[in-house]
């Protein structure tokens, strides 16, 4: 079946945009991405532009379009969730919402092979947004769900398992506790989710029924108040 796939972040510092085409079995995925702190509503239309183009493909001829639905910057996704409805309401094709967790998980596998995975990414307030997964072969099988918690709160299943850590929210490496870095054999900080993994993601969740209208995207904020307030 062919499908062209558009997927759009802005759930972190970063910027991304990505297309993903298939043609008779065989899968690409064109791809922009940008470190733009505060800049992604400025940068993100235009690089939708760039990977349509590339593509040779007009909007009209996307079948789907999908979103990092969070958690993240809650003005990021805003940003995307509202770019990604947009046009998904305009053109009449499903919408999808896609972890940016498991997007940075599935970036760590296919980049450097990690199998068992904590992703975690800064929520400020001296918190994260965590979840750990399973890897393999390009699949993801998530072994926690996702939640927000401080540092110091985060708990890691399986005894006999080493994991790696990935994700902004390890800067806060100071504050897990000690059992936790034991058993972390590695961490690496400098990880971004990106619309690329959102898009082949997205592909699978398509390829298994999903897909909602766009009246009902969501953002993921885990919090149930989005806006910080100065203590009295």
């Amino acid at each position: 079946m062919s499908l062209h796939l558009l997927a759009l972040d802005a759930s972190s510092s970063a910027c991304s945009a990505a297309l993903l085409r298939r043609e008779n079995g065989a899968a690409t995925c064109l791809a922009r991405f940008e470190v733009a702190p505060r800049a992604h509503t400025r940068r993100l239309l235009p690089m939708i532009d760039d990977v349509l183009a590339e593509a040779g493909i007009t909007p009209r001829q996307l079948d789907a379009v999908a979103y990092g639905r969070g958690p993240g910057s809650f003005t990021g996704l805003r940003i995307a969730a509202g770019a990604a409805q947009g046009l998904a309401f305009g053109l009449e094709r499903p919408l999808l919402g896609v972890s940016t967790l498991e997007a940075l998980a599935l970036q760590a596998h296919r980049r450097f092979h990690f199998r068992h995975l904590v992703t975690a990414l800064d929520a400020r307030m001296n918190e994260v947004y965590v979840a750990t997964w399973h890897c393999l072969n390009d699949v993801t099988t998530a072994v926690s769900d996702e939640a927000v918690m401080p540092p110091q709160a985060l708990r890691l299943p399986s005894a006999d398992t080493d994991w790696v850590g990935v994700g902004s929210g390890f800067t806060l490496w100071d504050a897990f506790a000690d059992d936790v870095k034991v058993r972390l054999t590695q961490h690496v900080t400098d990880l971004e989710p990106r619309a690329e993994e959102m898009a082949w993601l997205a592909a699978r969740d398509i390829d298994a029924g999903f897909g909602g209208p766009a009246h009902a995207a969501q953002p993921v904020y885990l919090r149930n108040d989005v806006a910080w307030k100065k203590p009295a």
